[in-house]
């Protein structure tokens, strides 16, 4: 990983999209940094569109949507993207999302978990989600190891699930999609940008290994400096990587794009 600052001025100057991961990205202990806040009214300012991607559920995506200074957000990784379109909230799924039965094979694939791995419980937001189950293994304490994560992960496939692991959260769900495939779908039919053809507008930034996709697709992908935290578990890390971590990186990441 190169450091950001390193990246060509030609490449700075070509993006107008922006694709950011959420929590450990723009956040630190889970609270929305004043940096990152800043920096995405920065971006908006200077007529770059935002677009957050995270695991986070639809309850939170329809807050984000309408109140961040964000063009829309891909939320419940690549299920769905809420969006603003003259003043009212619009909806976008994917084709590939599980059907009337995803509540419950999500429930049989929790209740498993609960009873094979100890310490396990769902996220706190789980209540407002719609297509995937999240449990928690370290956005609240008790923590649990990297290493139970990857049991959890592992145990989701074996029930036929896609499963991945962020920095808090390991997310399963049913159907053909991620948060690559949805970014890329969205940006063809909604705004008209074949990212396949051209994606020199383009720029992400994550900070964990369910990044990876997008990491391995974006020519012009960054990490704020906690990925280093994943240490190997990270296959396919970014091309550029910032000094600061967490929102203050990203804050990082939009300054080196802005200058």
């Amino acid at each position: 990983m190169a450091p950001i600052g390193s990246m060509p001025i030609p490449d700075r100057r070509a993006i107008r999209y922006v694709f950011t991961d959420i929590d450990d990205t723009l956040t630190k202990d889970g609270r929305l940094l004043e940096s990152a806040y800043a920096a995405l009214w920065r971006l908006r300012e200077r007529g770059i569109r935002v677009i957050p991607v995270t695991g986070r559920p639809a309850g939170w995506c329809d807050l984000i949507a309408r109140q961040w200074p964000v063009d829309a957000v891909v939320g419940e990784n690549g299920a769905l993207v809420f969006y603003l379109e003259d003043g009212r909230l619009k909806q976008f799924f994917h084709p590939e999302v599980a059907g009337d039965d995803v509540r419950r094979k999500l429930e049989t694939v929790r209740d498993e978990i609960f009873r094979r791995v100890p310490g396990t419980r769902p996220a706190s937001d789980q209540f407002c989600r719609m297509f995937d189950l999240a449990i928690d293994f370290r956005e609240e304490p008790p923590y649990l190891s990297y290493e139970t994560a990857g049991v959890i992960r592992d145990l989701c496939v074996e029930f036929g699930a896609t499963a991945k692991i962020s920095s808090i959260h390991v997310n399963a769900w049913f159907g053909s999609y991620d948060k690559l495939s949805m970014v890329k779908l969205y940006m063809r039919e909604k705004l008209g940008l074949d990212l396949d053809i051209d994606q020199s507008a383009a720029f992400f930034c994550g900070d964990s290994p369910n990044d990876e996709p997008m990491f391995r697709y974006f020519r012009n992908s960054c990490a704020v400096a906690n990925i280093r935290e994943f240490g190997d578990i990270v296959e396919c890390p970014p091309r550029y990587v910032t000094e600061s971590s967490f929102g203050d990186g990203f804050a990082e990441a939009v300054t080196v794009l802005l200058t």
